[in-house]
């Protein structure tokens, strides 16, 4: 069983639950979701809440509303599920499904010092990605010019706000600045999803920036 110790916040389960989050977050969301009952039953509740609202709301419908939708749902491209053999026990279903199958399926590129990152296709409002980051490795040091989330799926990392693993969320927002380095032994393997560019201090981080889409 996973033991879990660090949670999505409030504000973030009720934006995931109205539909206000961008797409790499919401990612980072569910795949926590699907791995934390405390999460999951937090989520029912907010999504019960916001059922209660819609049923005291009284608006009204346009007539072609049913007509507009059927259309939008028929023009949609047809989603394309992974076959049974490509889920692995490592990465939830929601993760499953947005890569196309398993580890296998991941296609990595090296962004130094031995760690590896694989950008999934999100809408442009934010950027998810998958990090492998060898054991005893360390992520280069680095503040926040907005918000960036953080799901361990393998192994641990720690930084100055603790220990970090399967199942863990790290949130960081603009006035945290650490780094993280994953613990010895197993690689760390990590969904993270962030809405502006990170601020390293160091040159050559800051000048692959721009490649590595960080």
């Amino acid at each position: 069983m996973t033991m879990i110790t660090h949670h999505l916040s409030d504000q973030l389960l009720m934006a995931y639950s109205a539909g206000t989050l961008p797409e790499a977050f919401n990612l980072v969301v569910a795949t926590h979701i699907s791995l934390c009952d405390e999460c999951r039953a937090r989520m029912a509740s907010f999504d019960a809440v916001g059922g209660a609202l819609l049923e005291d709301a009284h608006a009204e419908m346009a007539t072609d509303s049913l007509a507009n939708v059927m259309a939008r749902i028929k023009a949609a491209d047809p989603v394309v599920k992974p076959n049974a053999t490509a889920r692995d026990t490592l990465l939830p279903t929601p993760l499953v499904d947005a890569i196309g199958g398993g580890l296998d399926k991941v296609q990595w590129r090296a962004v130094g010092g031995g760690v590896r990152q694989a950008i999934l296709k999100t809408s442009d409002k934010a950027t998810a990605r998958l990090l492998h980051i060898p054991g005893g490795a360390a992520v280069p040091d680095h503040g926040h010019q907005g918000l960036e989330l953080t799901l361990v799926l393998q192994g641990a990392f720690r930084d100055d706000d603790g220990h970090f693993a399967r199942g863990d969320i790290e949130i960081a927002s603009e006035e945290v600045e650490h780094t993280p380095i994953a613990e010895p032994g197993m690689d760390c393997i990590c969904l993270a999803a962030t809405d502006a560019p990170l601020k390293f201090r160091a040159i050559l981080p800051r000048l692959a920036q721009p490649f590595l889409r960080i």
